[in-house]
C-alpha cells in the first residue's frame, strides 16, 4: 500500500462582497441578527455569467501552481459540489476541458457539506491502491443563484456564499508514519433518515409526472429547506463523535493536534464543538465570518487561508470534521 499527501492548495472566491447590511435591504433581517445566530459578517456572491466550474477552475489553477507540478501529471479529477453547472453531465466533465485535461477520469462527489472529505477519502484510496498517483480534488459552490432572497427564505439565504477550494494529492513514500507528511485516515458516515431535514425537494423525479411545474414554484420548494434546530443539534453531536473517532483510530489525544479545520456552517456550531471537546480557541481556524457557508468548499478554502495566515505549516498535524445534508458527516487526520 502507498500513502497520499497534500502537496498544494488553492482557493478562489468571487470579488462581489455581500454584507449583512446588504441582505437587510432584501429581507427582514439585520447585521446583529445574522452575526448572533451564525457568526457571518459577509459572504461572496457571483455575477450572473459565472458558474460553479468557473470558480473551481481558478482554485484548481492555484493549487496546481502551488504544488509545483505540470497539470499533465494529474491522472484523476474529483469534484465535490451540490450546485453543478447543469444536472448532467457532472461538473467534473465541464471542468476537465477548462483545465486543458483529457481522458483522465472526472468524477462528481455529491455529498453536500461533507463532499470534500468524502472526495479526499476517495483520492486517498485511489492513491493507496496504486490506481492513480496524482489526484486533483476540488470543492466549489454557487449558492447565490439558488436562494430565496426574501423574508420567507431568510433563515437559509443568510448562511450561504459562493467559493471554491482545491488541493493536489500525490503518492508519497512514508518512512516515519508519525512525522512524514501524509493522510493518516478518513472516516465517513451517513444517516439517511435525516435527509429531509435539510434538502432541496424540487426539481426531482419523485414528485409526480413533472420534475418541476408551476405549483412547485408557487410553493417555493425549488429553494433549500432546513430544520435549523435539528441540523444544529446533530451537527454538534456528530462533529464531536467523528473527531474523536479519527483521533482514537490513530492513537492520538486532542493535545496532539496542531490545528482543527471544521466545516464552516455556523460559527456557533464550531464554538460549541470546541467547548464540548475542550479545544483551545487558537487551535480552531474559521473562515465563515468572511465567506459564509460554501458547503463543499469550506475545508479546502480553510486549508488555503490557514497556509496564507501561517497557521498551517509543514509538519502540522491536522484534524478536519464535516457535517451536512444527508445527513452525512466525516473526519480526517493528516500531517501537512
Amino acid at each position: 500500500m502507498y500513502n497520499s499527501e497534500i502537496i498544494g492548495t488553492g482557493m478562489y472566491v468571487p470579488p462581489g462582497v455581500v454584507t449583512n447590511h446588504d441582505l437587510s435591504k432584501m429581507m427582514e433581517t439585520s447585521h446583529d441578527w445574522i452575526v448572533q445566530r451564525s457568526g457571518i459578517e459577509e459572504r461572496r456572491w457571483v455575477t450572473p455569467e459565472v458558474g460553479t466550474t468557473d470558480l473551481a477552475l481558478r482554485a484548481c489553477e492555484e493549487a496546481i501552481k502551488n504544488a509545483g507540478i505540470d497539470k499533465k501529471e494529474i491522472d484523476c479529477l474529483l469534484f465535490a459540489t451540490l450546485s453543478p453547472d447543469h444536472d448532467f453531465p457532472g461538473s467534473a466533465c465541464f471542468l476537465q476541458p477548462k483545465l486543458g485535461l483529457t481522458d483522465i477520469p472526472a468524477i462528481d462527489v455529491r455529498q453536500q457539506c461533507s463532499g470534500f472529505i468524502y472526495a479526499m477519502s476517495i483520492a486517498d484510496a485511489f492513491i493507496k491502491t496504486g490506481q492513480y498517483k496524482t489526484v486533483l480534488v476540488v470543492g466549489a459552490e454557487v449558492h447565490s443563484k439558488g436562494l430565496d432572497k426574501t423574508t420567507r427564505g431568510r433563515d437559509v439565504a443568510v448562511l450561504f456564499g459562493d467559493g471554491a477550494g482545491a488541493i493536489v494529492m500525490r503518492r508519497t513514500d512514508v518512512k516515519d508514519p508519525k512525522k512524514d507528511s501524509h493522510v493518516w485516515s478518513t472516516h465517513l458516515y451517513t444517516e439517511g433518515a435525516g435527509a429531509k431535514e435539510l434538502w432541496l425537494e424540487a426539481p426531482g423525479m419523485a414528485l409526480g409526472a413533472d420534475r418541476i411545474n408551476h405549483d412547485m414554484l408557487e410553493k417555493g420548494i425549488q429553494y433549500p429547506q432546513m430544520n435549523g434546530k435539528k441540523v444544529f443539534a446533530n451537527a454538534v453531536r456528530r462533529l464531536c463523535e467523528c473527531t474523536m473517532t479519527a483521533l482514537k483510530a490513530n492513537n492520538l489525544a486532542l493535545d496532539d493536534i496542531d490545528l482543527f479545520l471544521f466545516h464552516q456552517a455556523n460559527m456557533r456550531i464550531n464554538q460549541m464543538v470546541a467547548q464540548e471537546l475542550k479545544i483551545p480557541e487558537e487551535k480552531v481556524f474559521n473562515t465563515i465570518q468572511k465567506y459564509g457557508n460554501t458547503t463543499a468548499a469550506t475545508i479546502p478554502i480553510g486549508m488555503a487561508e490557514a497556509v496564507k495566515a501561517g497557521k498551517l505549516k509543514k509538519g502540522s498535524l491536522v484534524a478536519s470534521a464535516v457535517f451536512g445534508s444527508g445527513f452525512t458527516w466525516a473526519s480526517s487526520v493528516y500531517r501537512w
